[in-house]
């Protein structure tokens, strides 16, 4: 494998110790010199009947073997083994764990804060998809964070937000945007980009969360392969502890937004009940685990104040080892530029409002200018 460089910064960032530092297991799978996650939970050990047992007795045991992942993967953190990916795979593994408890959330579907229960294999759920992952595209990314350029990103269709302003409507809201795809599609995607490449596979949308149960099935056929690429999970995080707890041990860096401060706003322009209690309860499993992560602010216009200083300030305080991207790219899109009720985002975000985050973050003292400078 051979990269092709696109951008400098996606090597010169690699200069600054603290985005080594931060980023120090994803840039040792990146480089090969780690297993990827999924590889030392495809070879931690299950029970043969994991498949026959209850929901409520398979989580205990899908727990229990998260333990003995935990202690594998403080190991390979402190020394790396990269020869496991190419050792043979027990009868039955966590990871084939994960699989069985994500087939059966499609019969009742709670991966998503949502909990909209649907039968999914019936019907699609409020995510707006059925049992099928849909791709809308899959190439690429050269406009991702320095560290992760080029990045092999899949875009799903379908979403369980609905964003007012969001840039990616046409698949977002339209599953239909997308082609089926099965696991063993998604595992030939990966593949196909990392051997072009990628420095890791970025699932997005849309929103990943929906197509938990296929994105573990590939992962299973390339722990088969001996196929070593890192997971990255680019996503709204408004998951369920159970739904964050499928991906919790396959996922090797976190690209996540962090939008509202302010559970008025999320209701309003994302249709998301309960925003702050259900995302920084998830950003609080991750950041207790010391996970690598990039945490993605949007500013809005008008919002500086009600979201941007609570998020930031909730990172100072809860998860400092976090590199932080305030992003200026907010637009006018969709419904916004449609409907009067959302009139107060039709315009760009000023220089001063961005000014003003940016004096915030390094009064925080947050670490966001080594991933966008």
């Amino acid at each position: 494998m051979s990269w092709v460089i696109y951008r400098p910064d996606a090597v010169a960032v690699w200069r600054e110790p603290v985005v080594r530092e931060r980023l120090r297991w994803y840039y040792s799978v990146m480089r090969d010199e780690a297993p990827a996650k999924f590889h030392i939970a495809a070879r931690v050990e299950a029970p043969a009947d994991y498949s026959s047992m209850g929901d409520d007795e398979l989580w205990k045991v899908h727990d229990e073997l998260g333990r003995v992942f935990d202690e594998e993967w403080s190991r390979q953190r402190e020394r790396p083994d990269i020869s496991l990916v190419k050792r043979g795979l027990p009868g039955a593994s966590f990871l084939d764990v994960k699989i069985e408890l994500a087939r059966r959330q499609l019969r009742r579907c709670m991966l998503c804060e949502r909990r909209c229960g649907v039968d999914r294999t019936a019907r699609a759920g409020a995510c707006l998809l059925d049992a099928r992952a849909r791709v809308a595209s899959y190439f690429h990314h050269l406009g991702e964070e320095a560290p992760l350029v080029p990045s092999g990103t899949v875009f799903f269709a379908g979403c369980n937000f609905r964003c007012v302003y969001c840039q990616n409507w046409d698949i977002s809201q339209f599953p239909d945007s997308g082609v089926e795809a099965s696991a063993g599609a998604l595992a030939a995607i990966q593949v196909r980009l990392r051997e072009e490449g990628a420095r890791n596979i970025n699932w997005v949308g849309g929103e990943p969360t929906p197509n938990i149960p296929h994105i573990l099935e590939s992962l299973r056929i390339l722990a088969g392969r001996g196929v070593n690429v890192p997971q990255l999970w680019n996503s709204n995080m408004y998951l369920t502890p159970q739904g964050l707890s499928l991906i919790l041990h396959v996922v090797d860096i976190w690209l996540p937004d962090f939008k509202y401060g302010d559970d008025s706003h999320a209701l309003k322009y994302s249709v998301a009940p309960r925003y702050w209690e259900v995302t920084t309860r998830n950003f609080s499993v991750i950041c207790r685990r010391r996970e690598d992560i990039i945490v993605r602010h949007l500013v809005l216009p008008g919002h500086v104040e009600c979201c941007t200083k609570p998020v930031l300030r909730w990172l100072a305080e809860n998860c400092r080892h976090a590199l932080v991207n305030i992003m200026d790219q907010y637009r006018p899109e969709y419904l916004v530029v449609k409907l009067n009720r959302y009139r107060e985002l039709r315009r760009r975000v000023s220089e001063e409002e961005m000014e003003e985050a940016y004096r915030y973050a390094d009064a925080l003292g947050l670490a966001w200018r080594e991933v966008t400078r």
